[in-house]
């Protein structure tokens, strides 16, 4: 009975632990924590950190230095690749023309084919002719469908 009302104690203390813990609201996707110069604005998804002013009744976030010098970098980037597709595009590189076979190819590839076909052929002559051979007569034939 001791055993009893000791689990049935825990099980309810659990269950109070988790009814309190679904009450409480999740935190938003952005966390502020105040700074000497304002706030500063921490993305919980991204991790990337704003830095945020009060000026004339409005909070004003600012990328940091070193994430502001990173998008920097790669927006210069993707400029460049921009421009050299654009490039590209005018001066007609982008535009290739298909590559098909020539007719000696085309010549060669059907002459080995047509001598794949005609070594088929003679096998299967072949085949036909050993089961008309007087040794393959008294056996029985498997029905074709």
């Amino acid at each position: 009975m001791k055993h009893a009302s000791a689990a049935l104690g825990l099980v309810l203390s659990f269950a109070w632990a988790l009814s309190v813990g679904a009450q409480e609201p999740s935190p938003g996707r952005y966390s502020m924590q105040k700074s000497e110069t304002g706030f500063a604005r921490l993305d919980t998804e991204t991790g990337e950190v704003d830095l945020c002013q009060e000026k004339n009744g409005e909070l004003v976030c600012r990328m940091a230095a070193d994430e502001r010098a990173a998008f920097e970098r790669e927006l210069d980037l993707l400029t460049k690749r921009v421009d050299a597709l654009e490039k590209a595009l005018q001066s007609g590189a982008t535009t290739r023309k298909q590559d098909l076979p020539t007719d000696e190819e085309i010549d060669r590839t059907m002459s080995i084919m047509e001598r794949i076909m005609r070594k088929f052929m003679e096998i299967v002559k072949e085949f036909e002719g050993q089961e008309g051979s007087p040794a393959n007569r008294d056996e029985q034939v498997p029905d074709r469908t």
